[in-house]
């Protein structure tokens, strides 16, 4: 037995993986400890791989163990069995054509032994299986028929994608859609955006506090401070697509013959778990500062939107002082106009002398 470990690696790889060798006895062991989190699953799964040139013996073991299985445990075997076939496919087909032979007759299987299953999630999960496998061509058409039978009482249906599919289903399938496509564009109307939009705000508006508009020039910071951020680093993600087929892929185990071979992986490994750890947390950082550039021009936002409401009220009350203004100047300029010009008067004084000023009348006599 080999083992090999990594420290820093995510997911499955957080653990030793251990590359036992194979027996139908160990193979049983392990489905039989088979529960239905993603971990157990992928780790089951790339065990399977692991010893893919043992693929009719694996077969005939999980067939026969899904049939021992209790009800509540049958589905984890189709989650195993999807998760080998695709992850193995670039590996050869040896999981593909043995699973063909068993897999409707898995199916039929789980559908029948689950039907007490009063939420129907049994039959929805191998539906949702099934169509994965038909939109990636997983297995044989033929085949995915037989198995789309079993949801349909035993009525053959042709795939979506099929050329043989009958021209009223086709178009029984379009009359379906168009109302979907219709409520999507409904749902995207620019006009409707824009009134949820201002609903938003309105709510958003009655709990702003003025004090939180950030200033222009802190905005204009954050923003230049993003330029820099993670995702623009093309000299790291460069180094990351740079990284060997070896420290991603744990089937090359398989490779390493010798202490100093394993030594040099591990380093490889463990260099690149620094670096994507070390990118990881920058694009964590980066994210909280877009999160938080998000919120300063959330904030500012609402600051204008308030701050134009006070100067279009003001902009009408002063509209409405000049309009009392301009209709006051149009009166007086009315009023001016109708007054008499004295110079077109008469002389009344009749040559008398002139009335006394201020000055004389107050004058002192010496």
């Amino acid at each position: 037995m080999f083992t090999f470990c990594c420290v820093g690696l995510t997911s499955s790889y957080q653990k030793c993986v251990k590359m036992s060798s194979f027996s139908e006895k160990a193979l049983m062991e392990k489905l039989g400890g088979l529960n239905n989190s993603q971990q157990s699953i992928q780790t089951m799964s790339l065990w399977l791989i692991h010893h893919r040139k043992h693929a009719k013996a694996i077969v005939k073991v999980w067939w026969g163990e899904l049939q021992r299985a209790k009800p509540n445990k049958k589905l984890v075997f189709v989650y195993l069995a999807n998760d080998v076939v695709q992850n193995s496919k670039k590996k050869g087909s040896e999981f593909t054509m043995e699973f063909t032979t068993v897999i409707d007759k898995a199916f039929s299987h789980v559908v029948e032994q689950c039907q007490n299953d009063r939420h129907d999630r049994t039959k929805r999960a191998l539906e949702k299986t099934l169509n994965v496998w038909a939109q990636r061509n997983v297995f044989d058409k033929e085949l995915l028929r037989r198995m789309k039978a079993v949801f349909t009482g035993g009525e053959v249906v042709v795939p979506p994608d099929s050329p043989e599919q009958p021209r009223t289903a086709k178009k029984a399938k379009m009359a379906e859609k168009k109302p979907k496509e219709k409520e999507k564009e409904e749902d995207v109307n620019p006009e409707k955006f824009k009134e949820i939009l201002e609903e938003q705000d309105e709510e958003d508006q009655e709990k702003f506090n003025p004090d939180d508009m950030p200033d222009p020039e802190a905005l204009v910071k954050s923003l230049r401070e993003l330029e820099n951020a993670a995702s623009s680093d093309a000299g790291v993600r460069e180094k990351i697509a740079k990284l060997p087929p070896e420290v991603q892929d744990i089937s090359m185990l398989e490779k390493i013959q010798d202490k100093d071979s394993a030594e040099n992986l591990s380093k490889m490994v463990n260099d690149a778990c620094s670096l994507l750890t070390d990118y990881n947390d920058r694009l964590n950082k980066e994210l909280e500062d877009r999160q938080h550039t998000f919120k300063m021009f959330h904030n500012y936002r609402l600051g204008q939107k308030l701050e134009l409401k006070s100067a279009e009220e003001k902009l009408e009350e002063y509209k409405s002082k000049l309009a009392k203004v301009t209709s006051v100047r149009k009166e007086l300029k009315s009023h001016i106009q109708n007054l008499p010009d004295l110079t077109l008067l008469p002389d009344v004084t009749g040559g008398l002398a002139p009335l006394p000023s201020a000055g004389d009348l107050f004058a002192i006599d010496g």
